[in-house]
């Protein structure tokens, strides 16, 4: 059974060269061992995914422009989560605010080919189904 994902959660990108520590707002007033809980609309660039140190997909402009610089040499740049559609699938049945509840079996995808997963919920005592 997947755990709920709640604030400080740790999730990694398959494109990106570092992990990033989840940032959850108390808005939905909702928590889990004492910290904000998420649901799947929470994918927010820079603000619940603040980032992934280094990206390596070439569909990244910023990672194409470095990588042409260096003629052809597949050139890393800063991480620019670019997050089009929500969290994916979410709980089945618990939701919070009217919406799924986030969690870590939820996978999120970057406009630059992506794919963001949990590693850590951030708690290992909730199960949602």
């Amino acid at each position: 059974m997947a755990q709920l994902v709640v604030n400080s959660g740790i999730c990694s990108c398959s494109m990106g060269a570092a992990p990033c520590t989840l940032a959850f707002l108390p808005t939905h007033k909702v928590t889990g061992c004492k910290q904000p809980a998420a649901n799947i609309m929470d994918h927010v660039p820079f603000l619940n995914v603040s980032g992934f140190g280094m990206c390596n997909s070439i569909a990244n402009p910023t990672v194409a422009a470095a990588t042409a610089a260096a003629l052809g040499v597949l050139t890393p740049a800063a991480c620019i989560p670019t997050l089009p559609a929500p969290w994916a699938p979410g709980a089945a049945k618990t939701t919070i605010a009217k919406m799924p509840a986030l969690d870590s079996a939820s996978k999120l995808n970057c406009a630059y080919g992506g794919v963001i997963s949990i590693s850590f919920a951030g708690e290992a005592i909730i199960s949602v189904s």
